[in-house]
């Protein structure tokens, strides 16, 4: 692989507006990719994986009980695991379409889509507190400083419109880890993930001042272009600083193609329906998934959309009150989540689009303890549920299993380095070649660690 140690790689790989897609042909591609382009909808703070998509008989039965001392204590830090109560799920669960496969009825929307859902039961990773768990599965790493999946992504592929970031992030207000967790790490900070913001205006100073004509904002950047490239010049080393210049010249073209993109007021009043904006509790995140729709429409490579703000209260991080926990962000979440997957469906776009829908954890079968913790779950990164959807995979699947408790992942685990090597297996990158050079060593998002056999799996049903 190159690293971008000169101006001339940087400028080559911008003015293609490729990333390193023309390079992929021989050096990065595993295999045809079968999606072109990734949402991935991140639940922050760990939705439960026993009461939405892993029901478990045997834990209804126990509820009350202490776990069985075979199912030991020592990896779970200081949960108490063993001196905690089990915890049945307060949530019924319902077979959905031919599959068959079992859903809670917090989410009747998504469950109308089961026969697109691959459901990922054994996912695990080492990563017990919020922050380790989300740059784990958005960075491959459980501290500061790698690149995210999306970054990796857009370096790999690059982005099919050159007028509009190639990763956005849509959050609905704070991040637990920070932003670096959709950041770019050491690849060039060009890589990095754009926040739009929720409302009227995502993104700020976009506008140019009043009075100001297209042709004077072109002359404007022109010469303050011929200006940086001077200075950048004696600077070749510096990629924050040829991001910045090319954040200019990104920012004028999005002048354009922006405002467009991001209005939805255009959009018909059945599809606004479709995704809740009718209905105050759904109009958030409803909005951001049709604008993530929208962005995947017009060429975005990568799309986030964020449910949770970081704060206990407005997240999924269920420690009180688990089971209403849930229904208030499902209410929120699941017809936004069934209508994007109906949409992108009668639009053509699900097959080329691969959606991701999980945390950054799951939580626990006991009660999470402590006072006012009696009805709550605690954090649990050692077997937990995502699903995937479109991107050329074949639904109406279950991948995996965790154990008769809900516990740790028992069967085809799904460690998050083999997820991730999956995830770019299915965009057609290979995840040992996809690397980049930094501190005289060869990185990759899945360090030294990652299979694809997921991806194989879930293409093949």
């Amino acid at each position: 692989m190159w690293t971008d140690t000169r101006l001339a790689r940087r400028e080559f790989l911008t003015k293609s507006g490729l990333g390193l897609g023309g390079l992929a042909a021989s050096t990065l591609l595993a295999q045809a990719p079968s999606a072109k382009r990734v949402i991935h909808l991140f639940m922050q703070g760990g939705p439960s994986q026993v009461d939405t998509f892993d029901p478990k008989p045997l834990l209804q039965k126990m509820d009350g009980e202490r776990p069985p001392a075979s199912f030991g204590t020592a990896d779970f830090q200081n949960s108490q695991f063993s001196e905690r109560p089990l915890m049945a799920s307060r949530r019924t669960f319902q077979r959905h379409g031919q599959s068959g496969i079992e859903i809670c009825d917090i989410f009747p929307e998504v469950a109308k889509h089961v026969d697109d859902l691959a459901i990922i039961r054994s996912n695990h990773h080492e990563g017990f507190t919020h922050s380790q768990g989300q740059f784990l599965i958005h960075n491959g790493w459980p501290r500061i400083g790698r690149p995210s999946l999306g970054s990796w992504v857009l370096y790999g592929l690059g982005t099919e419109n050159e007028n509009l970031p190639g990763f956005v992030v849509l959050l609905q207000g704070g991040v637990r880890s920070g932003p670096e967790v959709f950041g770019e790490g050491f690849l060039p900070a060009v890589y990095q993930g754009t926040s739009f913001r929720p409302g009227a205006n995502p993104i700020l100073n976009l506008k140019p001042p009043p009075g100001r004509t297209p042709e004077q904002q072109g002359d404007l950047l022109s010469t303050l272009k011929q200006m940086n490239q001077r200075h950048l010049e004696e600077r070749a080393y510096d990629s924050e600083l040829a991001a910045r210049l090319e954040s200019y010249e990104l920012a004028f073209r999005m002048q354009m193609a922006a405002p467009e993109a991001t209005d939805i007021s255009g959009e018909t009043e059945a599809t606004k329906k479709l995704y809740g904006l009718d209905n105050p509790v759904s109009a958030d995140f409803g909005g951001r998934c049709l604008l993530a729709r929208r962005l995947v429409e017009r060429g975005v490579r990568f799309v986030q959309v964020w449910s949770g703000n970081g704060k206990n209260d407005i997240d999924w991080d269920g420690h009180r009150e688990c089971d209403k926990n849930h229904q208030t962000r499902a209410a929120e979440t699941d017809k936004a989540v069934g209508a994007l997957l109906a949409d992108l469906k009668s639009r053509g776009m699900l097959d080329s689009t691969l959606v991701i829908w999980g945390g950054e954890f799951g939580r626990t079968p006991t009660s999470d303890g402590g006072v006012g913790r009696s009805n709550g779950r605690d954090h649990n990164p050692y077997g937990f549920t995502l699903w995937m959807a479109g991107g050329g995979i074949k639904g109406g699947q279950v991948v995996g299993s965790t154990d008769e408790l809900g516990l740790r992942a028992a069967e085809d685990k799904v460690h998050l380095h083999d997820l991730h090597a999956s995830i770019l297996a299915i965009l057609g990158l290979d995840h040992k070649k996809l690397t980049y050079r930094h501190l005289g060593r060869d990185f990759r998002l899945t360090d030294v660690g990652g299979s694809t056999w997921l991806a194989d799996r879930l293409r093949s049903g």
